[in-house]
């Protein structure tokens, strides 16, 4: 699910930069994933669909191409204004992202 090969790449395999990245992300995007569940909520799909749009270069890093696609379809769903396909994506998307992070904290912990 997680392909940290493009950060690996960017980073030009310097492990301490890998961390730093791998950490903020796992910062941030706890928070905007919150965010988007409250714009859902609050029925501000223009709110939604930035958070979608902020948050696919950080998960691009993180090398989560699953993700990054349920990002896509929830900014089409909000532009297209189909309502249930935003809430299907966005609930898919946090499937995803609860399991990458998951993932992301064992690679963190075993990055030496």
């Amino acid at each position: 699910m997680v392909d940290l090969s493009f950060l690996e790449k960017f980073t030009k395999g310097d492990i301490n930069k890998m961390k730093r990245y791998i950490k903020l992300y796992l910062d941030v995007a706890p928070q905007t994933f919150v965010q988007m569940q409250q714009n859902i909520d609050d029925n501000d799909w223009e709110q939604l669909r930035i958070h979608a749009h902020s948050l696919k270069p950080q998960v691009e890093f993180m090398g989560i191409t699953t993700l990054k696609n349920a990002l896509i379809k929830i900014e089409f769903a909000v532009k297209e204004q189909y309502r249930n396909e935003i809430i299907e994506n966005f609930r898919l998307a946090n499937t995803i992202f609860i399991s990458s992070s998951k993932q992301l904290n064992t690679i963190l912990a075993t990055l030496k």
